[in-house]
């Protein structure tokens, strides 16, 4: 059973990404990529949800499919209080966090409990309470991939990455760790920009120290090989994508741009997504774990904890295609859909396929907000005209959307309305 759904899960993950053939340049690096991709790569999702939820405008009776990532999302949505919300990913590593974090939220004892196993996520005590509260109430196939071992935890069982600071793993932890450690090379500590105290002094430690980082021979030269970014989830098309932002087709300037925002537009006070990017976890908690200090993804503050409790049940994690998903879909049924940056990834067929789907099965009303790493939508001449006529791009939105989205790594932030 398990061995059969790591079978089907490597296929999907294949048919997405796979474009060129094996034994071309592309081909290796797309194939090198889908290995890379195997495994975690998202222990904390970054995309903002803050924003996604002010665009998707979830009512009670709202129905909603997402792409789960590494789940923190889906959770938080839950605060808006939909009435059923599909997750679906490519990864069954992914999939396999959403469920934990679904039957974690149902079955530990108190807030405290929950915050240590997923807000430090580096307790031994975490393993314990895993083994007393959740194993028992997981599908087999989670237990499984949370009991195996891989390389990547040197033989250890996966779960024992919560008393191994989660968020110091997969591929994210490690491209985020690997950034510090050259920072350092340099003589630069970018967890010091944790203790700025004002958006002052945020913008003095960004131009001062880690602007001039990008101008190094060894980060442009790292920079501009595609596999550099696959620690960030960013496939060999998306890179493409991502640089065209560059009249120069220089990465290491796009990157410093992204970070400049990252850094220098959100206080740190309000900001969780530059906190794991540059003290490598949330921010410390006063008293015993009381989720009243630092900033938090919404899934983790104390005061949604009932909610979320109350409400885990609307959710289902499925390692599936979201495409393939929908087609099991019953028409005019959905009223929201979240895409993350997928469709970077998309040929014009599979981008066609994807928004015939999401028409057939949307309300009239319904909201669909994706990324991109470029700025503008790049659906308008891929995507069908008899498709794309049946939506209204809410541009002036989408734009000062993105303005508020603290993940910051992305050029741009879309939001589609579907007319009916």
């Amino acid at each position: 059973m398990a061995q059969s759904a790591l079978t089907a899960s490597k296929k999907r993950l294949k048919n997405a990404v796979h474009r060129s053939e094996a034994s071309s340049r592309d081909g290796i690096l797309e194939r090198l990529f889908t290995f890379a991709f195997k495994g975690l790569v998202y222990p904390q999702i970054w995309e903002d949800p803050d924003v996604d939820m002010k665009a998707l405008r979830l009512t009670p009776d709202s129905r909603m499919v997402a792409i789960a990532s590494g789940g923190c999302n889906v959770m938080s949505y839950l605060t808006a209080n939909p009435a059923e919300i599909t997750a679906v990913d490519l990864n069954r590593a992914h999939v396999a966090l959403g469920r934990l974090k679904l039957a974690a939220a149902k079955h530990f004892p108190n807030y405290e409990t929950f915050y240590r196993f997923f807000g430090e996520a580096d307790e031994k005590a975490n393993i314990a309470a895993y083994e007393r509260f959740l194993k028992a109430n997981l599908d087999p196939e989670t237990v499984h991939y949370w009991e195996g071992r891989d390389l990547a935890n040197w033989g250890r069982k996966r779960i024992t990455l919560f008393s191994r600071d989660l968020y110091h793993h997969g591929l994210l932890g490690y491209c985020i760790g690997a950034g510090h450690l050259v920072a350092r090379l340099y003589g630069i500590d970018p967890k010091h920009m944790v203790r700025a105290k004002s958006l002052e002094e945020q913008r003095s430690f960004f131009d001062t120290a880690l602007a001039p980082l990008f101008d190094k021979r060894l980060v442009r030269w790292a920079t501009s090989k595609k596999m550099s970014l696959y620690g960030l989830g960013i496939p060999p098309a998306q890179y493409d994508a991502l640089v065209s932002g560059n009249a120069d087709g220089n990465m290491s300037a796009v990157l410093k741009e992204r970070l400049e925002k990252l850094a220098c537009d959100f206080s740190m006070s309000d900001n969780y997504f530059a906190w794991q990017a540059f003290g490598r976890g949330y921010a410390p908690q006063s008293g015993e774990s009381s989720g009243k200090s630092g900033p938090l993804p919404p899934y983790l503050k104390r005061d949604h904890f009932d909610d979320i409790r109350e409400r885990a049940g609307r959710v289902r994690v499925l390692n599936r295609n979201f495409t393939e998903h929908l087609q099991s879909v019953e028409e005019d049924t959905l009223d929201a859909y979240v895409l993350l940056d997928a469709q970077d990834w998309m040929t014009d067929h599979q981008l066609n396929a994807l928004w015939s789907e999401i028409t057939r099965t949307a309300r009239p009303g319904a909201r669909v907000v994706f990324r991109t790493a470029a700025e503008p939508s790049l659906l308008p001449g891929r995507v069908a005209d008899a498709i794309l006529d049946r939506w209204t791009y809410q541009a002036e939105e989408s734009l000062e959307l993105g303005r508020q989205d603290r993940s910051s790594i992305y050029g741009g932030f879309h939001l589609y309305v579907y007319n009916g």
